[in-house]
């Protein structure tokens, strides 16, 4: 099943770099809407050493047409070596929402 909208995915290491980000990709129409939700921890392996380290994570969600260029967009603008970006399908929802989605994230 292919998804018509999507919810991608970041995190950083700071509430204002979170912002940057979730403005950057509204303001670019990739992202019809964005949420900041942190501070969060994060488990994981860096150049062989375990870290556990606060967050921040963005969920911007999208239409699927628009997904390829939000990833390159977040990868530019991130400060991490190899951030995480991640796409998750919706595959349901409020039909006038999902359609609100699609229609902020055309080029105005």
């Amino acid at each position: 099943m292919v998804s018509e909208h999507l919810v991608v995915s970041t995190t950083t290491d700071s509430e204002s770099a979170a912002r940057e980000l979730a403005a950057g990709a509204v303001e670019a129409r990739l992202g019809a809407c964005a949420q900041v939700v942190g501070p969060i921890t994060s488990v994981y392996r860096w150049e062989g050493r375990v870290n556990t380290d606060p967050e921040w994570r963005v969920e911007i969600k999208t239409a699927a047409d628009r997904v390829d260029e939000l990833v390159e967009h977040l990868k530019r603008h991130h400060t991490y070596d190899v951030p995480e970006v991640v796409a998750t399908p919706v595959v349901g929802g409020s039909t006038e929402y999902l359609s609100w989605v699609v229609g902020e994230t055309r080029p105005a």
